[in-house]
């Protein structure tokens, strides 16, 4: 292997080493936290600030859910009315 390659190789590794021996803590203790802090970095970056969007998205879903139990409720009553069949025979008028 080449002199250069390798020690560009190792390079991130010797860094660590020097960091814990002068913290005196471990490389895999420091590893841990990097990883941990780079996770938690990523998951604050995809999170978003609320915004007036978000009220009036949750204050749509809302009345769609209210929309869907009223035809619910709805279709409830009219197969209760027709006696379970659809549209009930009736007598003409004449």
């Amino acid at each position: 292997m080449l002199p250069g390659l390798r020690h560009t190789h190792f390079q991130p590794r010797s860094r660590r080493y020097l960091v814990a021996r002068q913290t005196n803590v471990s490389v895999a203790r420091l590893t841990e936290w990097r990883d941990r802090a780079l996770a938690g970095a990523a998951t604050a970056l995809k999170e978003r600030e609320r915004d007036d969007r978000d009220d009036e998205i949750a204050r749509l879903k809302s009345k769609v859910g209210e929309i869907t139990m009223d035809n619910e409720l709805l279709s409830a009553k009219i197969a209760a009315m027709e006696g379970k069949r659809p549209l009930a025979h009736r007598r003409s008028r004449r």
